[in-house]
């Protein structure tokens, strides 16, 4: 793992000096605040490539809403390794539970109003998948993962060839047969541009909501509508409320807090 590689390098000195080689304990991983857990099965991992013999044994399991000073997992083995894969356990859960929590949460504020929460390519470089799974433990849904899953024209886009309707064109002459298009547009009269073209899904990007409002009635469920940009925890129930699909939140991968979770040892034997 080049996680471990980075955090421990030539070894972990501390632990080297301090904990008598063949010393074993107990430890318990604690939620320190009220979260939806995430990343139980890469935390093992991690635990178990430091040292095959350590025991994991989780508490919970991902998805699961756990409260302040609530078991997340418990370990037991030799105490130097548990030592050592502590910190990046740690950074795995925390950024993980982050990102499902506040997903949870976003979620929750839309419910009963058929409307699917999304994600986003704002993701930390090399984790996307990892992110990308804790939002749907989270109640979330998956926007495309990549480049190469999916034809979404954006406003630089169309801006680079002269319009939308002339970059809808070209991606269904050039793009992979039978794949759906969705078209970004900044206001109403882009609105009109993009229906009279064949686009599948129009995402109407940091409009208004009485924009959107109007948006929707111009769309009449001819093609799929998505929000995106501008949306908050505090708005995505009135943005939800407008008829549109679906939501996406850059925010829940690119800004969510790194919970506080903890490990702490229960029993040693020196």
């Amino acid at each position: 793992m080049a996680c471990l590689a980075e955090d421990i390098g030539s070894g972990d000195i501390t632990t080297e000096a301090v904990i008598p080689r063949g010393a074993r304990g107990d430890a318990v991983i604690l939620a320190k605040e009220d979260i939806v857990v995430a990343g139980l099965p890469v935390a093992e991992k991690v635990f178990k490539a430091v040292d095959r013999n350590i025991k994991f044994e989780s508490m919970v399991k991902d998805g699961a809403y756990i409260k302040n000073r609530g078991q997340i997992a418990r370990i037991s083995g030799r105490l130097s390794k548990i030592l050592t894969a502590e910190r990046i356990a740690l950074n795995f859960l925390q950024k993980l539970s982050g990102i499902s929590t506040v997903t949870r949460q976003f979620v929750l504020k839309i419910k009963g109003l058929g409307v699917k929460l999304l994600d986003t390519r704002k993701t930390t470089p090399s984790l996307r998948a990892l992110e990308k799974y804790a939002v749907e433990v989270g109640g979330g849904y998956n926007h495309r993962f990549g480049l190469f899953d999916g034809i979404l024209i954006k406003d630089n886009h169309i801006d680079a060839v002269g319009g939308i309707s002339e970059a809808i064109d070209r991606a269904r002459k050039k793009g992979p047969v039978g794949m759906e298009i969705e078209v970004e547009v900044r206001n109403l009269r882009e609105i009109e541009e993009a229906l009279a073209s064949d686009t599948d899904t129009i995402m109407l990007d940091n409009m208004s909501i009485p924009d959107i409002r109007k948006g929707v009635r111009m769309i009449d469920k001819r093609v799929r509508v998505e929000v995106s940009g501008g949306v908050n925890i505090r708005n995505v129930a009135a943005i939800a409320r407008t008829g549109v699909d679906f939501i996406s939140v850059g925010s829940i991968t690119h800004s969510a807090r790194a919970v506080d979770i903890s490990m702490e040892i229960e029993k040693k034997e020196l």
